[in-house]
């Protein structure tokens, strides 16, 4: 018998594809493919899809279970990182007409750093990408029953058919839909899951008889410990500078002004949303403590992994249907930005600027889509492959955290006169060997290299460290860029 959350997944899907292929009409050229002319309000939504993913859905909500409402200090950094993008960034990044983040560090530190910028962020995209890959499977197993493989190249499947078909425009115009369905989802599960707990007096009440059980501090903003949320803070600051999905969009503004303003209020759409996922996984808890949130087969619930999956069974039926809907919203919203943030900088990056600067426009389009769909590809298939392994998402904090080092290199470009080309790509390579070793390191053995030093932090002393020591082993030739950036400004 087919169920009523199973024909709102359906319409929801169909919809979205549907709004994508429509949006392939402004799709015609290469550049409107990557992004051209974008108002505010496509901006907003585009861009808004990097940041709210299925980690500060499902993630956060597992959060809120385990420590309650500190948990949001995920998304709250992310809006922390964006605002800092739009007050010192955005105007800067603008101007210079770029399509790709690994174009602006060419600006200032030569063509050889735009190549390696390019393969390392696709490789940190990518990863994100197999992480929300994942996360759609496993919410489509553990909620609906579906098999995980197949759910994983039936979601694979849609996405990269619309992203295909509209490129930034497909993006844009169905992250506006998605980011409507989230909220609004996000606010149905609160009203109709807080009769769950007798309403906002019980959940107040069930939090204290936790906190009585478990000595911790629920509604207190430092209980998931300050060293993660300052270390989220440092990833956040850092890694909205040089992510390519999230900045993208902004590169794409219809003028200056336009990317700043945009880059603003993307900040204030996202920072807030984790304080709600959150909360549900607080309800979750509630329920958890009280013997009421119990799985399809009537077992007690007791892990944060599954506490929002399974709070979405506890509701009606057409409501369960709209927030699992909400929340592959979600996925969809960074997943389609993702490979096609990832298949811009192969093509312009690499393929256009090194292998065939002299490509016609319909050359480059073609290869846009190609690289576009191998990059959705990768991602299924490494989703499925991947799907046992257990610290999936420590390699992708290793990759957010590689993400923002490679911004220390670039600060370091456009203000310090003697970074040298050579020194900037040693320190990307090492930076990346060493954000990556660092938590294969913490996972084989059980701490980190350094106790106490996360691969945040481990990542950007070293970018910062070995930029400057090898710009100064090998220094540059002379400070063009430099002298460049202050005439520009």
């Amino acid at each position: 018998m087919i169920s009523i959350q199973f024909v709102i997944i359906v319409a929801y899907f169909a919809l979205t594809v549907v709004i994508g292929l429509i949006s392939s009409k402004k799709s015609k050229s290469s550049d409107s493919f990557h992004g051209a002319e974008l108002g505010m309000f496509a901006i907003i939504c585009a861009s808004a899809g990097e940041w709210l993913g299925g980690t500060a859905t499902t993630g956060v909500s597992e959060y809120g279970f385990d420590f309650g409402l500190s948990g949001s200090w995920y998304t709250i950094s992310n809006g922390i990182g964006v605002m800092f993008l739009a007050l010192f960034f955005a105007k800067l990044y603008r101007s210079l007409n770029c399509v790709t983040v690994p174009g602006i560090i060419e600006k200032y530190l030569g063509i050889k750093a735009r190549t390696i910028s390019s393969l390392l962020l696709t490789l940190v995209m990518l990863a994100v990408g197999l992480s929300q890959m994942i996360a759609a499977g496993k919410l489509g197993q553990s909620l609906m029953g579906y098999d995980f493989t197949a759910t994983v190249i039936v979601f694979a499947l849609i996405f990269i058919v619309y992203t295909l078909a509209g490129g930034m425009n497909a993006v844009a115009s169905t992250n506006k839909l998605h980011l409507f369905v989230m909220y609004g989802g996000i606010f149905l599960a609160i009203l109709f899951a807080l009769p769950k707990v007798s309403g906002w007096g019980g959940f107040i009440a069930g939090i204290d008889e936790v906190e009585s059980v478990s000595g911790g501090d629920y509604f207190s903003m430092s209980s998931i410990g300050w060293d993660k949320v300052s270390s989220w803070i440092i990833a956040g600051l850092l890694g909205a500078c040089t992510a390519q999905a999230g900045i993208q969009p902004i590169l794409a503004a219809k003028d200056v002004p336009t990317a700043k303003k945009a880059c603003i209020l993307t900040a204030l759409v996202t920072a807030p949303f984790g304080i709600f996922t959150a909360l549900l996984g607080m309800i979750a808890k509630v329920m958890s403590h009280n013997g009421t949130l119990l799985d399809t087969y009537g077992n007690l619930v007791t892990s944060g992994k599954l506490a929002l999956p399974t709070l979405m069974m506890n509701l009606p039926g057409f409501v369960g249907g709209l927030i699992l809907a909400s929340i592959l919203a979600a996925i969809l919203s960074t997943v389609s930005p993702i490979i096609l943030s990832a298949g811009t900088m192969i093509t312009k990056d690499i393929y256009h600027r090194v292998l065939n600067p002299g490509a016609s426009d319909a050359q480059v389009l073609r290869m846009s889509r190609i690289t576009t769909a191998v990059s959705g590809i990768i991602c299924c298939i490494g989703a499925i492959l991947l799907v046992d392994a257990s610290r999936v998402l420590d390699i992708v904090y290793a990759a957010y955290s590689l993400r923002g080092a490679l911004f220390v290199v670039l600060v370091l470009g456009i203000y310090w006169k003697k970074v040298s080309e050579k020194g900037a790509c040693i320190g990307m390579i090492s930076t990346g060997v060493i954000a990556i070793g660092w938590v294969i390191f913490e996972m084989s053995f059980g701490h980190y290299p350094i106790p106490g030093v996360s691969e945040t932090y481990a990542a950007v002393v070293v970018a910062f460290l070995f930029t400057v020591v090898f710009s100064l082993v090998f220094p540059s030739a002379n400070g063009l860029a430099y002298s460049k950036f202050k005439m520009d400004k």
